[in-house]
């Protein structure tokens, strides 16, 4: 099995393009990636799209805007990992020998096909009874206030850092840090999440190119290592499911550090799915980058910041830099690489050597979630 590299990465601003279709969004994404590759387009020997509400053969539409036809193109729907789950097929298929070139990109039109806070399919039990994510993630959030002695102060400070993140980030939704008073006084969407604990809908493309050994050789200063590419499904919940830590994150995160070589304790930084506030801290401390049940403490003290122990979302994550659902997952390894690369600017993790990227999609029929993605980089 071939090694992976990632050697092109590009992305489109997240928030709402009116003016812009997902094709367009995701021909920008695909032209900066390849651009920032120094690979001629004609080089690509097939292409991974993920999106979730975007319809029949997006990816194949998305080519036809940048000239790039005649390829195998593969369409991938995995919910809020859609676009994680493109990038590892695109892996599997360098590592397996079958391509030295492929692209993967997500992309997402979220604001005209949706509205209102998003649900599990309508054949779902929870959706029957009433559930919205929202809903959920503000149930699991309670227990774990329960569970920790945290109030809802401690839960908000995850905002208030994202956002601080994202006022750095010039592709990001939110350009205005919040404090925790704001984040509190804002809306209720379910108790106790408020409309500033929420990730936004949003629209955005984002696009990397991975390589085998043979074609890095020859682009060596732009590569970055892919060192594992995991994905799981979730299984049945119990009566008795710890809503205040994620197993399937653990299992997945697991499964990465160990075909990558690393442990928790070598992650210089991790972009992990923050859908609302309690999920970043439910993902850190599933993935061990955080005690469980420590994670809002070290929050507070700055230990998740830029410039702290280990940070989290320096991108602005999900509740700053905006959540176009096929898109999120590719634009967690876009600011990866960015950061392993040395090229994030005002955001920059000094040092940065091994980045992690987490993203988990959905729920299904009473199962815990759909899709769970750990991606681990190496420079």
């Amino acid at each position: 099995m071939s090694d992976v590299y990632v050697v092109g990465a590009g992305m489109t601003r997240f928030g709402k393009h009116a003016a812009s279709t997902s094709t367009q969004l995701g021909a920008l994404a695909v032209m900066e990636a390849i651009r920032d590759a120094g690979i001629d387009l004609r080089r690509v020997e097939a292409a991974y799209c993920g999106s979730v509400y975007e319809g029949i053969s997006v990816g194949q539409r998305v080519l036809a805007q940048v000239g790039m036809l005649g390829l195998p193109v593969t369409n991938v729907e995995n919910a809020c990992s859609s676009g994680a789950v493109a990038l590892r097929e695109a892996s599997l298929a360098v590592r397996a020998g079958e391509h030295d070139v492929v692209l993967a990109l997500g992309v997402e039109h979220l604001t005209s096909k949706f509205e209102g806070a998003i649900t599990p399919d309508e054949t779902d039990l929870e959706t029957i009874v009433g559930l919205t994510m929202s809903g959920i993630y503000a149930m699991r959030a309670q227990r774990y206030m329960h569970d920790y002695d945290v109030d809802h102060a401690q839960l908000a400070l995850v905002s208030v850092k994202n956002k601080q993140h994202a006022a750095k980030n010039p592709l990001a939704y939110f350009k205005e840090p919040v404090t925790v008073e704001e984040v509190l006084a804002s809306r209720v969407i379910a108790d106790p999440l408020t409309l500033l604990e929420c990730s936004p809908a949003t629209d955005g493309a984002a696009a990397v190119l991975v390589v085998s050994p043979k074609i890095a050789a020859k682009v060596r200063d732009r590569c970055v290592t892919l060192a594992a590419s995991t994905l799981r499904s979730g299984e049945l919940e119990t009566t008795d499911s710890d809503m205040s830590f994620e197993t399937l994150t653990e299992r997945t995160a697991n499964q990465a550090y160990e075909r990558a070589g690393v442990g928790p304790e070598d992650v210089s930084l991790a972009e992990v799915h923050d859908c609302f506030s309690i999920a970043e801290a439910l993902r850190v401390e599933g993935a061990g980058l955080f005690p469980r049940g420590g994670y809002l403490y070290a929050v507070a003290k700055g230990d998740a910041h830029i410039g702290g122990r280990l940070p989290i979302n320096p991108s602005g994550g999900l509740l700053g830099k905006g959540h176009p659902l096929g898109a999120t997952g590719i634009a967690q390894v876009v600011e990866v690489v960015r950061q392993l690369r040395g090229e994030a600017g005002d955001r920059q993790v000094d040092g940065a050597r091994v980045g992690l990227a987490h993203c988990r999609g959905g729920k299904t029929v009473g199962v815990d979630a759909a899709a769970c993605t750990v991606q681990i980089l190496v420079r």
